[in-house]
């Protein structure tokens, strides 16, 4: 029997959208990121180690076989990103790109620069700067706890 640990990843978040036209637009103005793939009912975008998914939210719950999944949940994706000042301009400009702002920048408790911002599904998008998770060349945030050696 194998007692392989299984590996820690995520390899694709899907999104429900609505209307895929207007999902990309936001991500495409907002974000400036360009679809790797599409077709008539998904996007796909390669990240940094995932993909991203944007599916029309009939076909995702047509290919979940799960009805009404198009409600809110518990959740908010991140864009960290490497200075301070790119929080609320990219907020800014996310909501130029038909997003809605959540909560404007600031600081939390526990440090750091942070804001929120619904994309046009109400999808919640936390962009964030934390001077204890540096970002690597790759794009790629490396989560370090306060006070880790």
């Amino acid at each position: 029997m194998n007692h392989d640990p299984i590996q820690k990843q995520v390899a694709v978040i899907t999104l429900g959208v609505a209307d895929l036209d207007r999902a990309r637009g936001f991500y495409s103005k907002g974000f400036g990121w360009e679809p790797s793939f599409i077709n008539d009912q998904i996007a796909f975008y390669q990240m940094n180690g995932f993909v991203l998914g944007l599916f029309l939210t009939p076909s995702l719950e047509a290919d979940m076989n799960r009805p009404a999944v198009a409600r809110r949940g518990a959740y908010a994706l991140a864009h960290n990103v490497r200075r301070r000042e790119e929080v609320a301009p990219l907020l800014d400009r996310l909501v130029r790109a038909g997003g809605g702002l959540l909560r404007a920048a600031d600081e939390p408790a526990h440090g750091g620069y942070r804001g929120y911002v619904a994309d046009p599904d109400d999808h919640a998008w936390e962009i964030a700067w934390n001077p204890d998770w540096p970002i690597d060349a790759d794009g790629h945030v490396r989560f370090a706890a306060p006070g880790a050696a």
